[in-house]
């Protein structure tokens, strides 16, 4: 009796044994937030990302994980409702715990998520061209800022295409809106008159452009080369381009050149109409070398689709994650502070044929490149910059920004040092 008793005790402390192991070798990962909207108007752009974030995080658990830990993503739906980014970030480093976030597109999304990263000390990787204005030390920004992609663009379309008149056209939220303030901003600067201007902004999904191409068509017919420079967001460009075409307004006539237009959202439409119109990128799937040429094979397997394309955002996300790998690795731990301090100055090859590294000011030096839309969906490079372009968080064509510089390294640490007055301000 006594026998069977002890057996049995020692079967109960060997299984008790076994359960925390058990349940430590499944917690025992380093988790990634994957914030990026699968449902509503944005995910014709976002869903991509999700699923180039799982490819990455596949690959480096192949690698053999990250400081011996096996990497785990955890994927949620802000289902393009910006309150619910916020409400989601909350959830994934307050109650997953994540080590990192890499997730948002649109900038409304990304206001939506700062304070909730800032107050709880989290760890954010946006991916996407945005409009500057902004620095936060919890926040890596490895899309274009506004002098690596609007600023090009637009000295493209005057230097290149002789423009003269300018339509402004994006989807109504922040960022077309600063975009265009600056661009409008600049542009006066480099002496266009005002009456030569047009602005017009419209809200997310909106599917009725028949009026707006018939203004911006007048608008062009005053005998000046006009442009359309767009910040047109998400769905919406499907049938704004399918209008373009019902309306016969040609590149040619009026081309666009957009900034949130990729290979992705091409990849939707029919493109014949589109052909000559332009997009201002940092990548283009079109780029000819080895590693882009990895990377593309790379994708096709993961996804187990030949036809999918790739495109400037999934390159940022490349390099924002192969940079925070590099990070955690120098650093030797997840410890938010401790990586946040060794990202600056981390450098990684982009998919262009260069390097990417990482300033002061959480942004990166990146290359400008203009592509025209080819038949095929795909873009032809007719013109980039000689060498990478450091990216500037505060624009030096707006008043009470262009005396800002953004410094997060000892001893300045701060987002908006005012170099007139030699002190850190007010967050803004």
């Amino acid at each position: 009796m006594k026998t069977k008793f002890m057996h049995m005790l020692g079967g109960v402390f060997f299984c008790l044994l076994l359960l925390p192991a058990q349940v430590y070798a499944k917690g025992d990962t380093i988790k990634v937030g994957v914030l990026h909207s699968l449902s509503g108007t944005m995910a014709i752009s976002e869903t991509t990302l999700k699923d180039t974030m799982l490819m990455l995080i596949e690959q480096q658990n192949k690698k053999g994980g990250l400081l011996g830990k096996k990497l785990e993503a955890v994927v949620v739906d802000p289902a393009s409702d910006w309150p619910l980014f916020a409400e989601k970030t909350r959830e994934l480093i307050a109650q997953e715990k994540v080590d990192a976030i890499f997730g948002c597109w649109t900038s409304v999304s990304r206001k939506s998520v700062l304070p909730v990263v800032e107050e709880l000390n989290g760890l954010l990787f946006y991916p996407v061209q945005y409009e500057g204005e902004e620095s936060s030390r919890n926040v890596f920004y490895t899309g274009a800022a506004p002098n690596q992609q609007a600023i090009p663009a637009v000295d493209y379309l005057m230097n290149e295409i002789e423009v003269k008149r300018w339509v402004l056209a994006g989807t109504d939220y922040v960022y077309p809106r600063t975009t265009n303030k600056i661009l409008k901003s600049y542009l006066i600067a480099k002496g266009v008159d005002e009456k030569d201007i047009m602005i017009n902004y419209t809200p997310f999904g909106h599917s009725d452009w028949q009026n707006i191409v018939a203004d911006i068509k007048k608008f062009g017919s005053a005998g000046k080369k006009t442009a359309v420079v767009s910040t047109i967001n998400g769905d919406a460009n499907v049938p704004f381009y399918k209008e373009l075409g019902n309306q016969g307004v040609s590149s040619e006539d009026i081309p666009v050149i957009a900034f949130s237009v990729g290979e992705e959202e091409l990849s939707g439409m029919d493109t014949k109409p589109l052909v000559g119109h332009l997009a201002a990128w940092n990548y283009f799937m079109s780029v000819e070398n080895k590693q882009n040429e990895e990377f593309i094979n790379t994708w096709h397997d993961f996804i187990k689709d030949k036809k999918r394309t790739t495109n400037d955002p999934m390159e940022a996300h490349v390099i924002g994650f192969n940079m925070w790998v590099k990070a955690v690795e120098k650093a030797g731990t997840t410890d938010v502070d401790k990586v946040i301090d060794a990202m600056v100055g981390i450098e990684v090859p982009n998919l262009t044929g260069g390097t990417a590294k990482m300033l002061k000011n959480h942004h990166l030096t990146k290359p400008v490149l203009i592509g025209e839309i080819q038949e095929d969906g795909q873009f032809e490079v007719v013109w980039q910059t000689d060498a990478e372009v450091p990216g500037d968080a505060w624009s030096d064509y707006l008043e009470g920004s262009k005396d800002l510089v953004s410094d997060w390294t000892a001893p300045v640490n701060c987002g908006n040092y005012n170099l007139k007055q030699k002190k850190c301000l007010a967050a803004k």
